[in-house]
């Protein structure tokens, strides 16, 4: 897997920006109250259920889960989240919010034939990603040839390396409220992130570098451009990572989950059901506390969800439970 070439320090302590002039949002975690009557556990549920678009199908199956978290401490913790509208926001101001793929597409390197090429591409995919009668292995075919055709279409725009930082601060990419307590504290606290994306491995690493939140625990998994020696795209590296294969990805990365091995609790975070696999590499798992992000199609997809993720944020734009869930672990120990 390709790494950063470029050193990573933590971030400075000062305002900035999600694009270049709006300030960072504060942190979006709920104030823990204390009250000697209640239990730990109790004045957790209090603050998360705060939050009116959150669902559990199972509460006391979350508290089962985050008790034995808490009891192996944070040193056994490790959190694994896709990125394009699960760390990043699903839109802003009544507008859809860009993924990895919408930056570059959207961006002054793209022609303008492209950009409609790439758009009748989503128009006609999309709807297929998130549609709830169909079958995975009845997505899948279709997925690869989604991702496939538009990788192409990128490679032949001949974009140069050097004007990837620019499309990023240009675009309205938008992390979700809450994202500096979440990308800080795990630093702070020395928990590994791994982020798993479909999305575009060059542009994901520039929005988190932009908002300064690329720390050294961050580790990326996706689809990376391979640039000549001229610095324009030629290819896309290794295997295609799609929305449905992540399972394939993590097994194939079982270097990052041997190091590791120790980090048997897992925190995960998703927009999607093929997001649920991201975990699979993880070695002696013991517990994994899964949070999924509904953004869209609610009523059609909102069972499948409860049914598959310990708790369902639906159409909610903060991290503010994660957030939540990652204080109650860390300042129990």
């Amino acid at each position: 897997m390709r790494k950063n070439k470029n050193k990573r320090q933590p971030a400075k302590r000062k305002a900035a920006s999600q694009t270049q002039n709006s300030k960072r949002p504060c942190s979006d975690s709920p104030k823990r109250t204390e009250n000697p009557q209640l239990t730990p556990f109790e004045i957790f549920f209090k603050e998360i259920e705060k939050f009116s678009k959150l669902h559990m199908k199972d509460r006391d199956r979350v508290q089962e889960i985050l008790q034995s978290m808490q009891k192996a401490g944070s040193k056994t913790l490790q959190v694994i989240s896709d990125f394009d509208m699960t760390l990043t926001r699903f839109e802003y101001n009544g507008k859809r919010c860009p993924t990895c793929h919408n930056i570059l597409e959207r961006s002054d390197a793209i022609s303008s034939d492209c950009k409609k090429k790439l758009q009748e591409l989503l128009d006609k995919y999309y709807p297929i990603e998130i549609d709830s009668t169909l079958s995975v292995e009845e997505k899948l075919p279709l997925m690869v040839e989604w991702w496939t055709k538009a990788h192409e279409l990128l490679v032949n725009q001949k974009i140069k390396k050097a004007g990837l930082a620019k499309a990023v601060k240009d675009s309205e990419a938008k992390l979700r409220d809450g994202y500096q307590y979440f990308f800080d504290h795990l630093n702070e606290h020395s928990i590994p992130l791994l982020i798993f994306s479909a999305g575009i491995g060059d542009i994901l690493e520039e929005v988190i570098r932009q908002t300064e939140v690329f720390h050294p625990n961050v580790k990326v998994i996706s689809n990376y451009m391979d640039f000549d020696e001229s610095g324009v795209l030629k290819a896309f590296k290794g295997e295609l990572i799609h929305i449905y294969n992540k399972k394939e990805g993590a097994l194939l990365n079982t270097g990052h989950f041997q190091e590791l091995r120790t980090r048997t609790n897992v925190l995960l975070l998703g927009d999607s059901l093929g997001d649920l696999n991201m975990a699979d590499g993880v070695q002696d798992m013991e517990n994994i506390l899964k949070i999924g992000f509904l953004n869209d199609k609610v009523e059609e997809r909102k069972q499948s969800y409860l049914d598959s993720y310990d708790i369902v944020l639906i159409k909610h734009e903060t991290l503010g439970v994660p957030n939540a869930v990652i204080r109650f672990l860390t300042d129990s120990n």
